[in-house]
């Protein structure tokens, strides 16, 4: 507590000398956008000092995994979550605190296995990949094909009729491997294959499983898929190269229930010249069902939430609404995005930008914004700048996310939070993901950036336009 009372006490005295130097300088006019980050370095450092030494956002994170633990769509532990996070906003004074009702898939994962049968006996660590068909109670029995891409089941083609295919494909990047998660069951089911096993998508593994969702082509059969470990994959590839015959019993009780009622949550801090104008911020309450979702995205809906909180204790409305959506059913159908937009399609032209996190709480550097408005980019150029303290001052192009992505598509300008993630996927949709693999002062540092960047767009006297002057 005494080293953040410090940063904090630093960065308030750096953003009051910034403002007097400038001030007598002059060396900072205007530039295309108009926004002069000079005036508003004092108010900036009020916001990251009072988020530096405020633990509310840790404390209900640590509220959220320990007391309320993983939300998948259609739990009571997601309704619950929820059910909390109305009573503690409308608690904070938030204006307009409500939920919106949205229907979500129903997964149930059920118990499970993955025992080696030969060339010896051996459990393996698994977790069924969401969305999936179970195996009935007796489970299926096969012989293992071990695959390192798709041009490989494509070269054995009907010889895996039969048998459990297993990818063991090493982790690149996530949107190049995460494609043997999503369609790699359907493409194994389209030459016969009873079952599949994923290498589990990460770069990093402590014989721990990482689930997902994965899809199925409604035209071919739907088989079982689970998530493998790292060291479980690599074993199968030896015990094949070596000539081996591998054979494994797979059990997954899983079931797709009836689709079950959800919500999104919503709360405004109501604009003060301009409440139709909504700058909104985005985070999913939903997680997986196993760890506590600290990271994806627990973390995110806490800094969202803290930052317009943060605001409103400081006095600080700003002339157009910032609103907090904690968004249901990310993680297998993307329900409450699709439903907000249906929602506030009426609503569509007063949302003028949408920024959403989602990518673990770690060290913000700045956010990605997509736009075509230029004078908008300049202008988030200009207001990150006063994040330069904290080393979030970065303003990156082609931002987004999958909660705003329906919004962007209907030409809404948005992006994300840009953190220091290279450890994200280590947790990912695994049991470690929760509380104690995240740093509280990473923490505060996104609620700072986000407080700031929220209310000075949200406060902007005129808003960038996008016709070029004549």
């Amino acid at each position: 507590m005494r080293h953040l009372v410090s940063v904090a006490l630093a960065v308030l005295l750096a953003a009051s000398l910034g403002s007097a130097s400038f001030a007598q300088s002059g060396a900072t006019p205007a530039g295309s956008s108009g926004f002069r980050p000079a005036e508003h370095r004092e108010t900036a450092g009020r916001i990251i000092g009072a988020a530096l030494v405020d633990d509310t956002g840790w404390s209900r994170l640590a509220y959220l995994g320990d007391r309320i633990g993983p939300r998948l769509s259609g739990s009571a532990g997601l309704e619950k979550a929820i059910a909390w996070a109305v009573d503690e906003m409308k608690k904070d004074g938030l204006d307009n605190v409500h939920t919106e009702k949205v229907m979500v898939p129903h997964w149930v994962r059920g118990a499970e296995s993955a025992t080696l049968l030969e060339p010896h006996e051996y459990p393996l660590t698994m977790l069924g990949l969401g969305n999936s068909v179970g195996t009935g109670p007796e489970g299926v029995t096969a012989e293992v094909a071990v695959v390192r891409n798709f041009d490989e089941l494509e070269r054995l083609g009907e010889s895996v009729r039969g048998k459990i295919v297993c990818y063991n494909v090493p982790y690149t990047n996530y949107g190049a491997t995460v494609q043997y998660r999503g369609s790699g069951a359907s493409r194994a089911a389209k030459y016969g294959a009873v079952a599949v096993l994923v290498r589990s998508v990460g770069p990093v593994s402590l014989n721990t499983a990482h689930t997902g969702a994965m899809r199925y082509d409604d035209a071919l059969p739907r088989i079982p898929a689970a998530a493998i470990t790292i060291e479980g994959a690599e074993m199968l590839d030896r015990m094949q190269a070596r000539g081996d015959r591998i054979r494994l019993r797979l059990v997954m009780n899983a079931q797709m229930l009836p689709d079950a009622e959800s919500a999104n949550v919503v709360a405004d801090l109501t604009g003060s010249k301009y409440p139709d104008q909504i700058i909104l911020l985005g985070a999913h309450f939903d997680s997986w069902d196993v760890g506590t979702g600290s990271h994806d995205d627990g973390g995110g809906c806490i800094q969202i939430w803290e930052a317009v909180r943060l605001l409103k204790k400081l006095g600080l409305r700003p002339a157009r609404t910032i609103r907090i959506v904690l968004f249901t059913n990310e993680e297998n159908g993307l329900r409450g995005a699709t439903g907000y937009l249906e929602a506030h399609r009426a609503e569509l032209a007063g949302h003028l930008l949408a920024v959403e996190t989602d990518s673990g709480t770690f060290r913000p550097r700045g956010f990605d914004i997509t736009t075509k408005n230029d004078a908008l980019f300049a202008t988030l150029t200009d207001i990150v700048s006063l994040l330069e303290p904290i080393g979030s001052a970065t303003l990156g192009k082609e931002g987004g996310g999958a909660d705003v992505g329906p919004l962007m598509r209907e030409g809404v300008s948005g992006g994300n939070l840009d953190v220091e993630g290279s450890a994200y996927f280590h947790y990912h949709h695994t049991h470690s993901d929760t509380l104690d693999k995240i740093d509280r002062r990473d923490l505060k540092l996104c609620v700072a950036a986000f407080a700031v960047m929220a209310y000075m767009v949200a406060n902007l006297e005129v808003w960038p336009s996008m016709e070029k002057p004549a």
